[in-house]
């Protein structure tokens, strides 16, 4: 498979499991029949947004610069590792694309409440992951990241 078709995959698989989370969330106001049907429309919707996405912003350049840039962030704390950060980076990446053009303070409660889901094994609280999530959403919204 050609690097760039993979990237496509990537990014689709990525933007389907954010709209997926998104539509279920919508839906389950509808009960479980909602959430379900949310779930199936938004990662349809989703796996186009991803694809998009990784036309614009490449997910493995975007991770190889967060793997050898977090160090040196201010909100970086000491004795943690890649595994603390990636998930926050990865739920920056993967917001963005699905935001429908919001800002990220106009989603960051929403932000908050996904971080438990999508954490992983990371230790960080959100609090601590806060500014790898919004370095994150602004590299792919500009293209560079933010120093907060």
């Amino acid at each position: 498979m050609s690097d760039i078709k993979k990237e496509h995959v990537i990014g689709t698989g990525t933007g389907a499991v954010a709209g997926a989370v998104a539509g279920a969330a919508v839906g389950v106001l509808a009960g479980p029949i909602g959430m379900a049907a949310g779930a199936v429309v938004g990662s349809m919707l989703g796996a186009g947004a991803g694809n998009s996405l990784a036309e614009v912003v490449n997910p493995t350049v975007y991770a190889d610069y967060w793997r050898e840039n977090y160090l040196a962030k201010p909100y970086y704390q000491a004795g943690r590792e890649w595994s603390d950060y990636q998930p926050a980076y990865d739920l920056g990446y993967s917001s963005y694309a699905s935001s429908q053009g919001r800002k990220f303070d106009d989603i960051e409660a929403e932000l908050q409440r996904n971080w438990e889901s999508t954490r992983g094994t990371s230790k960080l609280a959100w609090v601590d992951a806060r500014g790898a999530v919004h370095d994150g959403w602004t590299y792919v919204e500009n293209g560079k990241s933010a120093v907060l």
